[in-house]
């Protein structure tokens, strides 16, 4: 989006670690203009949740969802030249932010306080087991280093 991280983090450190119908409401009434777009960046994210709990068949409970992560990272920056007095140049940066949220699910039990990321795959299916690797222990060079002190 075309506004400054920073001012991206302002809205988006209002929403953190809120449930979606509350973050929905609170950005509804921010008056800050990337609330809009920020508030259609969640949605079309509780919408994919949706279609994955629809569609592709992952048990997901879609009115358990909070906003577990949300991040404006610095994207390129536009480098523009403003007129200056006595034919002069003045220049400045506009700046862009990249947005990024992540939905999570909490836990059946309100206990357990435990989460799981929408739309993540188990880090266990994905990667395979680690091998044990056994490396040989130069004890002779050590012994060498001893024996000359």
């Amino acid at each position: 989006m075309r506004v400054s991280p920073q001012k991206a983090r302002l809205v988006l450190d209002l929403i953190k670690g809120r449930r979606v119908e509350d973050a929905l409401n609170t950005l509804t009434f921010t008056k800050k203009r990337v609330a809009a777009t920020v508030q259609k960046l969640l949605r079309s994210a509780v919408e994919n949740a949706n279609y994955l709990s629809a569609e592709k068949c992952i048990d997901v409970d879609v009115d358990n969802l909070y906003v577990k992560r949300a991040v404006a990272n610095d994207g390129p920056r536009m480098k523009r030249i403003r007129p200056a007095p006595m034919g002069r140049a003045y220049r400045y940066v506009r700046r862009i932010a990249h947005i990024e949220i992540e939905l999570a699910e909490r836990g059946k039990n309100s206990s357990e306080g435990l989460a799981n990321v929408v739309g993540e795959e188990s880090t266990a299916a994905k990667a395979p087991a680690k091998k044990a690797v056994a490396r040989k222990k130069s004890v002779g060079k050590k012994k060498a280093v001893a024996a000359r002190r």
